[in-house]
């Protein structure tokens, strides 16, 4: 799927850290944007988050922006379909996409095979994972932070500020809607095939929520249910769509099936909050 309308180039690339990212001082790998066979345009070994902004043409600017957070099993980011084409689609309805490039585990030269390794043993990349949570989390409260102190130089409303995200920036995005203090709490957030496993505590500070995933990806298809029951039971504002087809990790890409339109939902969802009102 490709935007309508023309793309928009980034705007700037914005470090979340400006003194270094807290916990990952001694890391020593180096970030790279590589190619996972046999089309898949990643970025992989994140140290030092970032947020590339795609700012709207000031005439279509609503005011509203959206952090996106890409996946990749915490190997790597989808950095192009579940990022770049997201953050031009929105740009182009006006909004202010920023993609954030948050911390990842460290990967060496087979990328792809590290992957499946880790991905075949859950329990050794629950080890893996154990240090890198807290991290991952600190970024994402960090990039809501980040965009509501710059948002006056940005065309934002400080009270317009959602984070939105795929698979493992799913969880992300799930966890800084249930975990944040007054300057990082997202004003409404989107859980694309990556809810949480675990039970959660809504928090009656939690956002509006938009939940998205596809029937034949079940692991993603339970744990939405579930997110969507916890915020339900909390009394807060949730929207849920399950697509009978569409697998796991469809982001921007063409399948020929309703799954292609998922983001015209999101958009309408958008709409029905009134953020995408000028």
């Amino acid at each position: 799927m490709t935007p309508t309308s023309a793309s928009t180039p980034p705007s700037k690339v914005i470090t979340l850290w400006p003194t270094g990212a807290p916990g990952s001082e001694a890391w020593t790998q180096r970030e790279e944007e590589t190619i996972l066979p046999p089309t898949l345009k990643v970025v992989r070994n994140v140290t030092q988050p970032t947020l590339t902004a795609y700012l709207p043409d000031p005439a279509l600017a609503n005011g509203t922006a959206v952090i996106i957070c890409p996946g990749g099993a915490w190997h790597f980011l989808s950095i192009d379909m579940e990022g770049t084409d997201v953050a031009h689609w929105l740009a182009a309805r006006g909004v202010a996409a920023f993609v954030l490039r948050y911390r990842l585990l460290h990967t060496g030269d087979d990328l792809a095979g590290q992957v499946r390794t880790n991905l075949a043993d859950r329990n050794q990349l629950a080890v893996l994972m154990e240090p890198l949570r807290p991290l991952v989390l600190a970024d994402g409260q960090q990039a809501v932070r980040t965009v509501r102190q710059q948002a006056a130089a940005w065309g934002i409303v400080p009270d317009r500020i959602g984070i939105m995200g795929f698979s493992a920036g799913g969880m992300v995005t799930s966890n800084v809607a249930l975990l944040h203090d007054l300057e990082s709490r997202p004003d409404f957030a989107a859980v694309i095939y990556g809810a949480p496993g675990e039970e959660v505590a809504v928090p009656p500070t939690a956002p509006p929520l938009f939940l998205l995933c596809a029937d034949d990806d079940l692991m993603a298809t339970t744990q939405s249910i579930k997110l969507y029951a916890a915020w339900k039971a909390a009394g807060q504002p949730v929207e849920l769509h399950i697509y009978a087809k569409g697998g796991h990790g469809f982001g921007m890409t063409t399948q020929n099936l309703p799954t292609d339109s998922w983001i015209e939902r999101f958009g309408d969802w958008l709409g029905v909050l009134g953020l995408l009102a000028r």
